[in-house]
């Protein structure tokens, strides 16, 4: 894709196209853009089920017409179960399995807390309409979908409840083009939309997934659920020349978003995409990730005040003062995984929705729960089996989250929803897109298709090179490796790079949109 798509009266985005339509539609109906995005995620749980679904945590950005900026906080905790006692003879958490599954699923509960600001111009059974068809009638499996289906299928299949018989029905694994049909989840949703989305949590549903999960060997019970609700948020800002960014608050990883921007304007770098954009965010990221891993989890347990750092302009002098402009900083720390779904809608009032979710791993920790067709997230499995310290598992806990939607609000009165999927790399697609478009002057579909770099590891590598795509000039390539970089090239358009998306609001209404090619999405406007 290279032209940015505009429309007057509302548009969405979301990785995979039918997801943006449904959002569009709802746009189109009189819904508002929360509306939107509720129906983009019904539906992403069903057409991207490896990246995202009901099982999944969620967070959200909201941006009121009014220019109030508002956060919804839908982390799931641990399970009271959940103890070093459960997983007694093991250094860590699985990955998949039983023991991953290990925290509530809070992606509904924050669908519910969006609607409850809302006129609620349509009932939830429109909004999950589109979701409960493509469930029900079958919906072609993507050829990213196939492809992460085949290469995980080993350690997926051989997990208990419904993986196997729902995505590799015929005894191996779906194709591309192949019909992905679940009856079960389209059960589950047509319940949600007639009973309403607390039945998650305290109803009937609720039961049906508590009985499921304990008897899978989940340590989730009914009573984990019934305690979850999803809490407003007070998103993190920080100031910049020219905008106020926004992110969310812990347990997510939005403060590094936030801090490697605000590092990156100290260096005064003068033009876009050569060596010293590149290298000036990459030692950046290293910066903000120190800061990350060091401090950020359950804000309940954290030390340090993430927004008093961004409002304290000596503080980020000084971090900014580390990065040294001509070489790169040794880089051998662990890196954070997770695959995500990131989308958003803007309305023609101006209401502006960033919002993220995910299962954490693709297809979570591989429970697929026989009576609901739900895949269940492994977010927990990040926790560390320890009796007290960083993200140490506790009863009750948030785990640190990959997940963060990003906003931006310019003082020229643009306002900028963004984000993408990609672990680690979100702060580091985020920085790109951002920087490219409004500090470079790049066209917004232009600055999420071009050329991305990822510092870090990918799902399930313990690398922790510096990942380009080999679409980057060769002389900047040539620039960054004698600076010390790691440097590891990748192909193009590679889904490593995450699956970014990017929609403006200008002052005069007028809306633009940038889905990314390396995704199944698309922008859709009316």
């Amino acid at each position: 894709m290279l032209h940015t798509l505009r429309a007057r009266r509302g548009m969405a985005v979301a990785p995979h196209h039918l997801a943006a339509q449904a959002g569009r539609d709802v746009l189109r109906d009189g819904g508002s853009a929360v509306e939107a995005c509720v129906a983009i995620a019904a539906t992403l749980a069903v057409v991207y089920p490896h990246m995202t679904g009901l099982g999944g945590d969620g967070f959200w950005l909201i941006r009121e017409a009014d220019g109030r900026v508002h956060a919804i906080d839908s982390c799931g905790r641990s399970a009271q179960a959940a103890n070093l006692d459960f997983y007694a003879g093991q250094d860590t958490i699985p990955w998949r399995g039983p023991g991953a599954a290990n925290t509530v699923a809070g992606t509904v509960s924050g669908w519910a807390q969006a609607l409850a600001g809302e006129g609620n111009a349509l009932p939830l059974a429109r909004l999950l309409e589109d979701a409960i068809h493509h469930a029900k009638a079958g919906v072609p499996v993507t050829a990213g979908g196939a492809q992460i289906a085949a290469t995980k299928g080993a350690e997926l299949r051989v997990q208990p409840g419904a993986w196997a018989s729902t995505f590799e029905p015929n005894g191996a694994p779906l194709q591309e083009g192949d019909v992905l049909r679940q009856p079960a989840l389209a059960a589950t949703l047509q319940q949600l939309a007639s009973t309403g989305l607390d039945d998650f949590y305290r109803g009937a549903l609720a039961e049906n997934l508590a009985a499921d999960l304990q008897a899978l060997g989940s340590p989730i019970a009914l009573d984990d659920l019934n305690a979850h609700r999803a809490q407003a948020s007070v998103p993190l800002r920080v100031r910049l020349h020219e905008a106020t960014l926004y992110n969310h608050a812990p347990p997510t990883q939005g403060l590094a978003s936030l801090l490697i921007l605000a590092l990156f304007e100290r260096l005064d770098v003068a033009r876009g995409e050569g060596f010293a954009h590149l290298h000036g965010l990459i030692e950046a990221t290293k910066q903000a990730f120190l800061i990350r891993d060091q401090h950020v989890g359950d804000p309940a347990w954290m030390t340090l005040d993430a927004q008093a750092l961004l409002d304290d302009p000596a503080a980020l002098d000084a971090l900014a003062a580390r990065i040294d402009p001509a070489r790169a900083l040794p880089w051998p720390q662990p890196s954070q995984l997770g695959d995500t779904c990131w989308f958003g809608a803007i309305d023609a009032r101006g209401q502006a929705v960033s919002c993220i979710q995910s299962t954490y791993f693709e297809f979570g920790s591989g429970l697929v729960l026989p009576n609901s067709g739900v895949t269940w997230q492994n977010r927990g499995c990040s926790f560390r089996l320890a009796q007290d310290g960083w993200n140490a598992l506790k009863p009750g806990r948030k785990p640190f989250h990959t997940l963060n939607p990003a906003l931006a609000v310019f003082d020229d009165g643009r306002v900028m929803s963004y984000g993408t999927m990609g672990g680690e790399g979100q702060p580091q697609t985020q920085a790109a897109i951002f920087s490219r478009y409004a500090r470079f002057g790049m066209p917004l579909q232009q600055a999420v298709s071009a050329p991305r770099w990822l510092l870090g590891r990918t799902w399930g590598e313990n690398s922790t090179s510096l990942k380009l795509e080999d679409r980057f000039d060769p002389a900047v390539i040539e620039a960054l490796r004698a600076a010390g970089h790691a440097v590891e090239l990748m192909p193009a358009y590679t889904s490593v790079m995450g699956h970014a998306g990017a929609l403006v609001r200008e002052a005069d209404g007028t809306l633009s949109g940038a889905s990314d090619p390396r995704s199944d999405g698309a922008v859709a406007g009316w």
